[in-house]
């Protein structure tokens, strides 16, 4: 980080997400006073994702043991595709994103580590404190993913669609692609009944359908997003949504030879960063 601009997470894991912003008429009173309450008047897209990454270097470096933020690290996303269109908001949900992964973390098979950083009585001391935290009832409006992007979240983009490009000093921050939450998924019930009918043991249609229940449950004028992070720096310009959209089309037309091929493409490009969270 330089003048408060985030430079791509050098040395950090690379992280993407997917976001869906909503407008002002998908929440409650209370629920947008919250939002407002977290707003910075001179944020940009750059300067939360600095912000983002300061609070995460903070939690790693604190001198007591507790991996969970607190609301200070609550941020807040706006969107506006144009002037005079309504904005749109994304909370970050550090918080209540915290305590799902650490129930995940604590239920899982990774457990035993868990217990390594803290003791189980301590775990439930400082998820006892989070779950206090206000508003951890509303939807989570984001999803990530660590060194690498979904090949379920390409179904939702085409590379025609609305795309931000964040650069500096030669160096591309990251991409984001826009999609209407509409748009998204009629997409994504598409292809779920091509699979339905071709391949349902594909994983992609398990991940597919997950992540359309997820959208499902939101305001139909919010927008859907593409955040590549720092992963875009090595990518973009990235075809793997094309390649994705392709083999699928080559799977529902029955030439499974094309469908391969396509799926070889995506693997070739994506493995050289999946590998490197094995690096030292």
């Amino acid at each position: 980080m330089a003048a408060g601009l985030y430079l791509g997470g050098v040395q950090l894991p690379f992280v993407s997400s997917l976001r869906v912003y909503l407008p002002r008429e998908a929440y409650t009173s209370a629920e947008f006073a919250y939002l407002q309450d977290h707003l910075d008047a001179e944020q940009n897209a750059v300067s939360v994702d600095a912000a983002e990454l300061a609070d995460s270097l903070g939690r790693v470096s604190r001198s007591g043991p507790n991996p969970l933020p607190t609301t200070a690290g609550e941020r807040v996303r706006v969107l506006t595709l144009g002037e005079g269109e309504p904005l749109l908001y994304a909370p970050n949900q550090v918080v209540a994103r915290s305590i799902a992964g650490a129930a995940e973390l604590l239920s899982g098979t990774m457990s035993q580590l868990a217990t390594l950083l803290l003791s189980q009585d301590e775990w439930a001391e400082r998820l006892g404190a989070a779950t206090a935290a206000p508003l951890l009832e509303l939807p989570l409006q984001t999803r990530t993913s660590t060194w690498g992007v979904p090949f379920s979240w390409f179904v939702l983009v085409y590379a025609n669609d609305r795309m931000e490009v964040v650069e500096s000093n030669g160096r591309i921050l990251t991409v984001r692609a826009q999609v209407p939450l509409t748009v998204a998924t009629a997409r994504a019930q598409r292809t779920l009944r091509m699979l339905a009918a071709m391949a349902p043991d594909l994983e992609l249609f398990g991940e597919l359908d997950e992540l359309n229940t997820w959208l499902s449950g939101f305001n139909e004028a919010g927008m859907v997003e593409l955040d590549y992070g720092p992963l875009a720096n090595r990518l973009h310009p990235d075809d793997s949504p094309a390649d994705v959209h392709m083999g699928l089309q080559c799977l529902a037309d029955g030439d499974f030879t094309a469908a391969a091929a396509a799926y070889r493409r995506l693997s070739n490009r994506w493995m050289p960063i999946r590998q490197l969270a094995r690096a030292n």
